[in-house]
């Protein structure tokens, strides 16, 4: 059985990046782990600040599995560079799940991570474009869309 273009250039081992991609990417990783261990630990009550009303699971649940999530986005952004692309595209995809959240945040205008002001929870929604770009960027999985896209 054949697999799939997409299949095949998302399981594919990739060729080494270059050192900035790869510093960028375990940097993400690092900052995505420690995210993570502070959902779980001493951030648990702000992120839930970030959990939209309208999500149908307990806040604290949400926050434990993202956080969870995140750990494990992290771990693979720094230690594992041959899947890099698949961990890139699912760093990204986590990113823009959570974007909700942050939007919630300023229309509900909840306080949390000192973002206590209606400027300041605006101005950090374009934060999270950034983190998304990011992902792709230092991963290859922008490029490796875009080889897709031509084949």
């Amino acid at each position: 059985m054949s697999r799939s273009p997409l299949i095949r250039s998302l399981t594919a081992r990739v060729p080494r990046s270059s050192r900035p991609r790869r510093a960028a990417a375990v940097v993400l990783g690092l900052f995505l782990a420690f995210a993570g261990t502070s959902h779980l630990t001493f951030a648990r009550d702000e992120f839930q600040a970030q959990v939209p009303g309208w999500v149908p699971v307990d806040k604290d649940q949400v926050v434990l599995l993202s956080g969870i999530a995140e750990i494990g986005l992290g771990s693979a952004l720094a230690l594992l560079p041959s899947r890099r692309v698949p961990v890139g595209l699912a760093a990204a995809a986590f990113f823009v799940a959570i974007f909700p959240g942050n939007i919630s945040q300023y229309v509900t205008r909840t306080d949390g991570f000192g973002l206590d002001t209606d400027q300041l929870r605006f101005i950090r929604l374009f934060f999270q474009p950034l983190l998304v770009i990011w992902a792709l960027w230092s991963t290859g999985a922008w490029q490796a869309l875009r080889n897709l896209r031509r084949h």
